[in-house]
């Protein structure tokens, strides 16, 4: 069905880079004409909402439940601002980065945020949702965003009344709304399928690690009990250590809006791929507009995420940078240990079990500082590090090459269904008769997308915020 979609018969200029040519028959209006600007406070009970980046409006409870992160937002909340089912919402200074959505909840968000309600009932708002999540959009977002720095940029609702936007028939909102909504599923299902194979084969890798790191390489070698109840029997050679003996975890942070931090790499517990080490983004502190205390790291360094030890989130730093509060940087006593050995070691199976059981809480698991220093370590002479380090890469390299070429599929399915959205909402392709075809199945679940992947940095914003 997705293949077979056309253009419209006719189309005009729209005389909007952002938005190119559009059907003949689709208004191209101001957003002062679409929208009006909400501003009703004094409902201080209402369900406090977020607008995130990766996911539109959710609910701040599911953004905070499994982090560190704290509620920032003031006791008093009688001037923030309401947000009804179908109003559209962004944050004025993460716009430019996608931070904007319509509400499928009741609830309130911060005051300096921007609320918008559209002029016409028979107007989606979901096609707007649609529409301004795109990447043309944050283009166009940042193009109208005022600031001495792009951590300072703001989209004021006098721009954004500015900005003209497309207006299908209602009818035709309908329809695109109902196509992508099926797509989305379409789409989501297939990168599920890829992400379940992923799993199978980290778990297959994880076999090889846990052999390894626990009984060594030769089978016969004799064995003795670890005195480790969550360990078990280990090599009668091996050693067996407080974690405060073999490594130091260092302490007191740096402001990433000094001069010489704002352009050091800023690592993040969602830059790393769970299980491996993988380093996924390098993007300075600038960049990630950060404004909290971070820990400086060395190159060479272990960086270790203390929040979520279930999804196993280390990596080495592969130069001097920032990494978030909610990780450890650690440095290794290089006569005991390999940093690659310990990054193997946190990353096993079997160093994780301790670190779930030691977390401090349910709701948000955390592993705090004292309980890892005193966490037993079990390890073998540096050289036998360096021989089990070689035989686990030699017996994961053709599953990491699975695990990558899948992974790269599914980054192929996230580009597609961008380019698909895009094309859609702003009419390149006639989507009337599919969206007439769609089966009357269940439609998804239009807030659990396939980026289910770590909020954590999406917190709201301390509240330093001026109210709008």
């Amino acid at each position: 069905m997705i293949v077979d979609l056309k253009p419209y018969p006719e189309y005009k200029e729209s005389e909007q880079a952002w938005v190119g040519r559009v059907p003949k028959h689709w208004p191209v209006l101001p957003n002062r004409a679409l929208f009006a600007e909400v501003k009703e406070r004094e409902h201080p009970d209402e369900e406090m909402l977020s607008v995130t980046i990766t996911k539109g409006i959710i609910k701040q409870k599911s953004l905070l439940t499994d982090t560190s992160k704290k509620d920032s937002s003031k006791l008093d909340k009688s001037a923030y601002k309401l947000v009804c089912p179908r109003d559209v919402a962004y944050n004025k200074m993460r716009a430019w980065q996608g931070a904007i959505g319509s509400s499928d909840f009741r609830g309130i968000i911060s005051p300096a945020y921007v609320v918008v309600r559209l002029r016409r009932a028979e107007n989606l708002s979901r096609y707007f949702h649609h529409l301004y999540r795109t990447p043309q959009f944050a283009k166009e977002a940042e193009r109208w965003s005022y600031g001495i720095t792009s951590d300072m940029w703001s989209l004021r609702p006098e721009h954004f009344r500015m900005i003209y936007s497309p207006e299908p028939p209602p009818s035709e909102q309908a329809a695109i709304v109902r196509f992508l909504d099926w797509a989305n599923g379409r789409l989501e299902r297939a990168i599920r399928a890829k992400r379940k194979v992923i799993a199978l084969l980290d778990e297959q890798k994880q076999t090889i690690t846990n052999r390894a790191v626990t009984r060594g390489l030769d089978p016969s070698v004799p064995l003795k009990p670890s005195g480790i109840p969550w360990l078990g029997d280990i090599p009668n050679h091996w050693e067996v250590q407080r974690f405060k003996f073999l490594a130091k975890i260092n302490s007191g942070q740096v402001d990433p809006r000094r001069p010489e931090f704002r352009d050091l790499i800023l690592i993040a517990p969602n830059h790393i791929r769970s299980g491996d080490g993988h380093l996924l983004a390098q993007e300075t502190a600038n960049e990630q507009g950060a404004d909290s205390g971070k820990y400086l790291v060395r190159r060479g360094q272990v960086v270790y995420s203390k929040i979520r030890p279930n999804l196993r989130k280390a990596t080495i730093a592969p130069c001097d940078c920032l990494c978030s509060a909610d990780m450890y940087p650690i440095t290794a006593n290089p006569s005991k240990f390999s940093a690659e050995y310990m990054l193997l070691l946190l990353l096993s199976q079997v160093f994780t079990k301790f670190a779930v059981d030691a977390s401090m809480r349910v709701a948000m698991p955390k592993v705090n500082r004292e309980a890892l220093a005193n966490c037993p370590m079990w390890f073998p002479k540096v050289l036998e590090q360096s021989r089990i380090l070689d035989f686990v890469a030699h017996e994961s390299r053709p599953i990491d090459s699975a695990i990558s070429r899948l992974e790269r599929e599914i980054e192929l399915l996230r580009e597609y269904r961008t380019r698909l959205v895009a094309d859609v909402v702003t009419g390149k392709l006639d989507v009337r008769e599919a969206a007439a075809r769609v089966p009357d199945e269940a439609m998804p679940d239009v807030a659990a997308q396939d980026d289910d992947a770590d909020l954590v940095e999406e917190v709201e914003p301390a509240e330093a915020e001026v109210a709008a």
